[in-house]
């Protein structure tokens, strides 16, 4: 039997491309991305909102190469052609102990 895994994409154990991780960070999957990919989705920017490639701890330095080369691969276009997502800096300066959880905001 299979389950249901990123939007209702089938999780069939038996595929093989389940075993190969594209973000270490996140777990997502070359099945997962393909998947997405085959269901019309081939905007970086929707496929990283739905699998939250590119938001772990690399943020992105991994695995955004990967799923850019999977998208060309996939779509037919060279990877130059392929918008990559925008880099959001914070709105104000934030203290590296807050991002880390050693201390508040306010200090």
């Amino acid at each position: 039997m299979e389950s249901r895994g990123v939007m209702g994409m089938s999780e069939n154990s038996d595929d093989p491309r389940r075993r190969i991780i594209i973000c270490r960070c996140n777990d997502v999957t070359l099945a997962e991305i393909e998947d997405l990919i085959g269901r019309g989705i081939t905007d970086i920017e929707e496929i990283k909102r739905l699998t939250r490639i590119g938001m772990g701890p690399c943020q992105g330095r991994t695995c955004m190469p990967l799923v850019l080369g999977i998208i060309a691969r996939k779509t037919g276009k060279s990877p130059e052609e392929i918008p990559v997502p925008a880099t959001r800096i914070p709105v104000r300066p934030v203290m590296m102990g807050v991002l880390a959880g050693e201390m508040d905001d306010e200090e």
